[in-house]
Formats: structure tokens, sequence, C-alpha cells
């Protein structure tokens, strides 16, 4: 057996966690791979609305394990409160044993968070639009192998391991001024710690590839969007881990002939969130449209997202990048009522017309060449079969097809699991 893998293709928000949790039934286990609270995955069913920031989008199916694998960062107090959240609502994963964790994830630390708030602040104008979870700066202390993992808070020596970590972190704060009172949120940290032990912690890369031999189905759940990929997004303005399929083999301990299909997530448009280049960004009343329509908040933030039209060089790089197999384009509801709709088919840069993303779209803002389409007028929201899909959307997915190479195999025409169509 080989592991699937589903990820964004754009800068994130492309609708994640909704197709996760659609295709669960097809798999006994979902792993996360990267990020961590900095993602905000909705899912929506029988009238309600979950937002999952760390835990898994399988996590309501009862026959699919969910494993938050080593690649992920962990904040143990954003954790136990999105475990708190879910037993009002009458889901308990964890004692109903669907829930894991792997042993090397690493923890973000509430001085994590004050590296992070300092960082961003002293950048200024030049900011990344940094959530301010304390992701980069617990990535920092992993590859800078100071950092504290999951399975360290089972050891005998955890708090003089967190308190030399900690003095660290004082003595790079103090140079951003003074030091603000973290007291109580520390105490946060320490109770959330002692509920992880609840969680049970596994050795995931050994927990995956005993699934795989087994015959069982694995799915590699990504977080963020390739474009905010630390290799290959639009640097700096990034993440800081690694969103492309390779970070399914880091981030779970799997070999890179194990990956089987990879499924990309777009929207039918673009959007992003935070500071960064934005090639087909729209900034008038066309942008405000479809930031209203499409509910364009962050789940986790709150803050309006950036929109614009898609961007099919950008959206051919993600699927090169990840080596995507099919499909899968959500929001398509959203542009219903457009007259006419926009692809980015081409920049200009430099005098030059190209139909790749190049080196540099920070210092040198690339200019989007469109191609324009009919829109179509129907609402989508209700239909239910693919044969109730108006003609000029059908030409829409047809165009997408012959343009990126890949076909679409699903369209999300909903926030709804139930609004979700199978078309090949």
């Amino acid at each position: 057996m080989q592991v699937d893998v589903l990820l964004g293709l754009q800068w994130g928000d492309e609708g994640k966690g909704k197709i996760v949790d659609v295709l669960c039934p097809e798999y006994d286990l979902i792993a996360r791979f990267q990020g961590g609270p900095n993602a905000g995955h909705t899912l929506e069913f029988d009238n309600q609305k979950y937002i999952l920031n760390t835990i898994p989008s399988g996590i309501f199916n009862k026959d699919t394990l969910n494993l938050i694998g080593n690649g992920v960062v962990i904040d143990p107090i954003i954790l136990k409160r999105e475990l708190d959240t879910l037993r009002k609502h009458g889901f308990d994963p964890v004692a109903a044993g669907k829930l894991v964790i792997a042993r090397k994830a690493h923890l973000i630390l509430p001085t994590h968070q004050l590296l992070d708030a300092a960082s961003e602040s002293k950048m200024g104008d030049g900011k990344i639009g940094s959530t301010l979870k304390g992701i980069g700066p617990t990535y920092m202390d992993k590859t800078g192998r100071n950092g504290l993992r999951v399975g360290d808070t089972t050891l005998p020596d955890f708090a003089d391991r967190y308190r030399r970590l900690v003095e660290k972190h004082k003595s790079i704060l103090s140079h951003y001024g003074e030091i603000p009172d973290f007291s109580e949120r520390e105490q946060a940290f320490i109770e959330a710690v002692e509920f992880l032990k609840t969680i049970p912690h596994v050795d995931g890369e050994h927990l995956v590839n005993q699934y795989l031999k087994d015959g069982k189905r694995v799915l590699a759940e990504g977080a963020q969007g390739t474009l905010l990929d630390i290799d290959f997004g639009s640097y700096p303005f990034v993440t800081s881990s690694t969103t492309t399929a390779a970070g399914a083999c880091t981030g779970l301990g799997i070999s890179p002939g194990k990956v089987g299909n990879v499924i990309g997530i777009f929207k039918a448009y673009c959007t992003r969130v935070g500071g960064g280049p934005f090639p087909t960004e729209l900034e008038d009343e066309t942008g405000e449209k479809l930031r209203q329509l499409g509910h364009e908040f962050g789940a986790t933030t709150g803050r309006p997202r950036r929109t614009g039209w898609i961007d099919l060089p950008a959206l051919k790089y993600a699927i090169m990048l990840n080596g995507v197999t099919e499909l899968v384009m959500t929001k398509a509801d959203v542009l219903s009522g457009f007259e006419t709709i926009n692809v980015c088919t081409h920049y200009v840069q430099d005098g030059q017309q190209i139909d790749y993303m190049p080196y540099d779209i920070v210092s040198v803002k690339p200019q989007p060449v469109y191609e324009t389409l009919p829109g179509w007028h129907v609402d989508l929201c209700g239909i239910t079969e693919k044969t109730q899909i108006p003609q000029t959307l059908v030409d829409y997915i047809q165009y997408l097809e012959q343009q990126l190479g890949v076909p679409i195999k699903y369209l999300s025409v909903g926030p709804d699991r139930k609004q979700t169509l199978l078309l090949t």
C-alpha cells in the first residue's frame, strides 16, 4: 500500500479540512504531517461548524484513526482547548481511541509565542504576517537542536529541559526590551502538558509503515499551501515548514516510494492571508465582493483574506512540485452571478511574457495576463448531481483541466460535506 497525500496548491485556505472529512471513510488512518495551530481547517455537517487547528480532519469518522505526526508543532494549550470543544459537542476522540500523537512532534512553549511577537514587531513594515502562534520560533529550535518533543514530557528531567529552554528564550527576548509577564500562560502550559500525557504517544513512523504493511489505507493531511512552502514558496513571506508532498515523507517517516496519489486542492479563485506577493490580487469592488461572498476571513485569526482571480502559472508550479495526480476545486459557488471570470494565464515580467512562476515575485511584481471566460448564474449550493452543473461551469472546469493537465475529480459547491460532487 501507499500513502495518499492531500494538500493545498495556493496560499492556504483552499478547503483541505472539508475534503479530508469527505474522503476519510475511504481511509483507515488520517495523518497530519506539518504545520501547527496556525492552520484552521473548517468542517461543516449536521448544521454545525467545527474548526480544527491541530487535530486531523478525519476525527469525526468513528472508523478512522487520526495521527498528529512528527512534522507538526503542537501547542498543548490549544490542543486541549480543541478537545474540550469537541467534548462539548459530544465527540471525545481520546476516549474513543481515535487520536494519537507522534512522540517526535515538537512542542510550542509560551516563550516561543513571545519570540514570534517580538520578531514580527521588529520587522515593522516588512513583517511577514505571522499568526503569532509561535510556529516559526518552534521550528527554529527544532532545526537548532534545542526543541522539546512530546516524548520528552514523560522523561524525569522534563522540567529541567523546559526551564533551560525558557531561560534561553528569555535571554533572546531581553534584547527586544522588557519581557512580558507570561506566568499565567506558563501555568496553563504546564497543566496542558499533563493533559497531553493522557493522549496515547506513539512512534509515528512505525505506526504509519505498519498500517501500510498490513494493507491499510493512509491519507496524509497537509496544512497551509504549496505557495507558503519554506523552500519553494514566495520567500520570505512563507510558513516555516515543508507544505509540499515531500513534507509528508519527513513529517510522517515514510519513504518517497510510499507516496501514492497526490490530491491537490484549489479554489476557483485565489486568496492570501498576511503579507507577501499576490500577482492577481483585486483591491477593488470585485475583490471585496469575493471576500464577502466567500466569507474570506481567517478561521484561526479572523483576519480578512486578500482575494484575486485564479493564477494558472502558480497552479502549474504547485502541481509540478507536488506531482499532483488529481484535483479538487472548491468554492465554485462563490463565483455564481459573475458575468465574466478572469483567468491569469501568463505573467509579464521584465518586458517578457512567461507562463511560469519566476524566482522573484517579491521585489519585482509580475503583471498578470488574463483570459476572460463567461460566468454562470445558477445557485450551485443545492445541486446534488454533476448533471445539474451549468454548462458554463462545465466549460470552466474543462478549460482548467486542459491548461493544468490534471483531472478535476471533485467539485465543492458549498461548505457542508454533502455539497461535494464526484466528477470522474
